[in-house]
């Protein structure tokens, strides 16, 4: 067996048409994960009567399930629901026109929520509780502490965390092939069961995925270093 090294070139130009699907299924659940974590992350941190049990219960859930379970439970799940409350209330809605891809941001938004909310409980909880007390000394209110003072530094204490999520749901969304979306492991597949050039196909998608990681760990890294400069005494 020897390697067709052209064809790895071949198979890089027609995967790379996938990256678009595969950034938006990694980069929307992420913004949408952001918000139900932060969410979620002070609901749990204040115990907030009634919610606190459920957003336990979530992260709980998603947290100790794989994220394939929640692409199929959501995937079969979520339109017979949609069907049955179009019907019970005369809405005209049919799930078979309801694109797959929403389904699948659906779950991987879920998910990325209960791993964030995680990371920004954990990110607050590191911030000291004089801080709160210094900002009430001035004047501030319980939500200007939170928003000016400890969540920019529980935001800039987690960037790396964020960066290992971000380069998760990168790889996570390969598997959104199983329900038909033709991201970048998709193609992959298609190109190398068209070719019968498994090991070159699999290769180049491999070598776009490493690409995609360095560049996400640079800009990491620039983004950390401007965040926590009042580590070092001011901007640099």
């Amino acid at each position: 067996m020897t390697i067709d090294i052209l064809f790895i070139w071949t198979a890089f130009k027609e995967i790379i048409r996938a990256l678009p699907i595969t950034l938006i299924l990694t980069i929307l659940p992420l913004l949408a994960g952001f918000i139900i974590g932060l969410t979620v992350a002070l609901i749990r941190i204040y115990k907030v009567k009634f919610l606190s049990g459920i957003a336990n219960g979530y992260v709980s859930f998603f947290r100790g399930t794989p994220i394939i379970m929640h692409i199929m439970l959501i995937y079969f799940g979520f339109p017979l629901l949609i069907d049955q409350i179009s019907k019970k209330f005369d809405l005209g809605i049919q799930s078979n026109s309801i694109p797959i891809i929403l389904f699948v941001l659906t779950a991987l938004s879920l998910s990325s929520g209960a791993y964030l909310s995680e990371i920004f409980r954990s990110g607050i909880i590191s911030v000291s509780n004089g801080q709160m007390e210094a900002a009430y000394s001035v004047g501030m209110n319980s939500f200007q502490a939170m928003t000016r003072i400890v969540l920019p530094q529980a935001i800039a204490q987690s960037i790396p965390n964020f960066t290992n999520i971000f380069i998760g749901f990168l790889h996570t969304s390969s598997i959104a092939f199983i329900v038909s979306q033709k991201e970048m492991t998709g193609a992959a597949n298609i190109v190398a069961s068209t070719n019968l050039k498994f090991l070159e196909s699999f290769i180049a998608a491999g070598l776009i995925y490493w690409g995609l990681t360095i560049i996400a760990e640079g800009l990491s890294f620039l983004i950390e270093k401007k965040a926590t400069a009042y580590n070092r005494g001011g901007v640099q």
